[in-house]
């Protein structure tokens, strides 16, 4: 009877003890999606299928073909034309692939000191420009080599795509302003309306006062 009694004791002792483990332990079983827990980073199609999307793609391959083509150069003179292409293909490809990720993971939601809308217009208008520059100077300078025509090629189309792009990023930046400032001076009707109600029944503050 005393096993039996000790046994017993000690299911219920064991049963309290769980039940209260499981209510006010820290370490609660969830069923949190993984994605969440990871900080919900994930791909966004929507962006990559849209237009600021594909030209953001097409800009990262063709500053990629670029510099690989002025890379496999081995012989110049004068270099500074080769260099300064050099220096805007791989610059447009890493600043670009840069900001395709932050857009198509969404990772700039992350970060909203920074106007992401006014840094993609900013990189766009500088690397449509210095394509430009840095693709005249090569054709002027060339050798006639297969591989410094086809850098100057592939430097004007990635020229074009983000001309495409900048004209985009403009429009966006453009719009996103009118919205602003439709959402503030709603915002400022709204605060004159209300003071004027205020102001033509007083009866309204005594009793908010009260």
């Amino acid at each position: 009877m005393r096993d039996g009694e000790d046994l017993e004791g000690f299911d219920g002792e064991a049963s309290s003890t769980s039940m209260i483990s499981g209510g006010s332990s820290p370490y609660q079983p969830t069923t949190e999606p993984v994605s969440q827990r990871l900080g919900g980073l994930r791909c966004d199609p929507d962006y990559l299928r849209g237009a600021p999307g594909r030209a953001k793609v097409a800009e990262v391959v063709l500053a990629l073909i670029a510099f690989i083509c002025i890379e496999t150069i081995m012989e110049c003179s004068p270099c500074e034309g080769l260099y300064f292409f050099e220096f805007v293909s791989c610059s447009a490809f890493v600043v670009t692939g840069v900001l395709l990720l932050m857009f198509s993971l969404n990772l700039h939601t992350r970060i909203p000191q920074i106007n992401w809308n006014l840094t993609d217009l900013v990189n766009t208008g500088l690397s449509t420009f210095f394509f430009f520059i840095a693709s005249v100077v090569l054709a002027a300078l060339n050798h006639k080599t297969g591989a410094e025509i086809a850098a100057v090629i592939f430097g004007f189309l990635a020229m074009a795509v983000y001309a495409v792009n900048l004209y985009l990023a403009v429009k966006k930046w453009r719009m996103n302003g009118r919205q602003q400032n439709s959402r503030q001076t709603s915002n400022y009707l709204r605060a004159r309306t209300e003071s004027r109600e205020v102001d033509q029944h007083p009866e309204i503050q005594r009793l908010d006062d009260a």
